[in-house]
């Protein structure tokens, strides 16, 4: 795992206090040469509920089929379906295809929504699966109702698998689901949230997902921050769930796929430093979990590093635009999420002042830059759910289509 990290301003006045953003860029490895891969482990659990009948159901079984028919002979797959019941449709094994196609063939709508009873079997079969990625893949299309019922307690259910080595990832079909728990529950567990506003956009999030397992080469990937001395650390404009540590904030970040590259950018509040020269004034940390042939912890340890100067010297360095536009884009993604926080509040007008701020700021940045082309998009992108900011336009499909557009803004994955 190669790690950079680059400073908005490396050189500060010696005379005062500053405050600097810093953007880290780690890039994955490549994935190995031979093809090999370690075996998969998932389980597939499929809302079955009475509002999934008709074709979100049939395409969550022409999904699940996918993966039967894709996985290797080392890998294994077990089917969970739910409703007010849970039924293992087919336990985890090694693939038999045809009797698991058969299985989710006849896979049935029924009631209510037990989707922590869902979630809780799956879990059961992937808990002691050996070596390799296991991952839940949990489909919904609307709120859980029966068994758990509370987002924070089944956040906790899916973080605390994580530890034990199992991700969840959520797919979210239609308008009818709870945004807020499914992608709480992904963050939590390590994985990542889909959303799919209409049935036959869910193979496609499917054939993403699976991709992206093929690819995994870590794990449980982490950056710890530890600001040094008198150093504040003012916060980290990525959409990551964060966790205080001693001496510093640890960010989470799961998975990493072949050579995907992943930025992290944080502000710190540096005090006058008093004398000239080079200083450091925070460590990075970064961990994985290696994946493939040889598993492993891996930690390295990057300093972050500033230049104290005179005043003049200061004022005549220009910014590193790259890390200023980086930083742009992240601060107006979440402008958008305050909009998107303000509407479910009532408070429509501010809801679309904001976002037209943020998109002017971005039209100007765009004028000469190299990433015109990405600052642009973004700016239309909020011109065109501003119209959405009003008591009859702004429903729940606004509110998904906001919330995961700004989350996958802020994560900031490039492959």
């Amino acid at each position: 795992m190669k790690a950079q990290v680059r400073l908005e301003h490396e050189l500060v006045a010696v005379e005062g206090e500053h405050e600097v953003n810093a953007m880290l860029e780690l890039t994955a490895p490549a994935a190995p040469a031979t093809g090999e891969r370690p075996p998969l482990s998932l389980a597939v659990v499929i809302d079955r509920s009475g509002s999934m009948s008709g074709r979100k159901l049939e395409v969550a079984r022409e999904c699940a089929a996918f993966l039967a028919r894709r996985l290797g002979p080392a890998d294994r797959l077990a089917v969970v379906a739910y409703d007010d019941e849970v039924a293992l449709v087919a336990p985890l094994a090694a693939l038999d295809r045809p009797a698991v196609l058969a299985a989710i063939a006849g896979i049935r709508s029924g009631g209510s929504t037990n989707l922590s009873g869902g979630w809780l079997k799956g879990m059961e079969q992937l808990q002691h699966a050996g070596d390799g990625p296991r991952r839940i893949l949990l489909l919904s299309d609307g709120l859980a109702n029966v068994g758990i019922t509370d987002r924070g307690e089944l956040a906790a259910l899916a973080g605390n698998a994580a530890v034990a080595g199992v991700n969840t990832t959520t797919i979210g079909f239609g308008d009818g689901f709870d945004e807020d728990l499914m992608t709480g529950m992904a963050d939590a567990g390590g994985g990542r949230a889909y959303h799919a506003p209409t049935a036959e956009e869910a193979p496609g999030i499917f054939a993403q997902e699976f991709e992206g397992l093929l690819a995994l080469v870590a794990q449980n990937v982490s950056v710890e921050i530890r600001p040094s001395g008198h150093v504040e650390m003012l916060g980290v404009l990525n959409d990551h769930p964060q966790v205080a540590v001693p001496g510093g904030i640890q960010v989470q970040l799961g998975d990493a796929f072949a050579d995907e590259t992943r930025r992290v950018v944080f502000a710190l509040r540096i005090p006058g430093l008093g004398r000239l020269g080079v200083a450091r004034v925070a460590d990075v940390v970064i961990r994985h979990v290696s994946v493939g042939g040889e598993v492993g912890l891996h930690e390295v340890t990057v300093p972050v590093m500033v230049n104290a100067v005179t005043a003049d010297e200061a004022a005549q360095a220009g910014p590193d635009a790259e890390v200023a536009e980086e930083v742009l884009i992240l601060k107006a993604a979440r402008a958008q999420e305050e909009a998107m926080r303000l509407a479910d509040a009532g408070r429509f007008d501010e809801a679309q002042q904001r976002l037209l701020g943020a998109a002017g700021e971005l039209r100007t940045a765009a004028s000469g830059s190299a990433r015109a082309a990405e600052l642009l998009e973004q700016a239309d992108a909020m011109d065109r759910v501003t119209p959405s900011m009003a008591p009859a336009a702004y429903d729940s499909g606004t509110r998904k289509q906001m919330l995961y557009e700004t989350r996958n803004r802020r994560q900031r994955r490039k492959r």
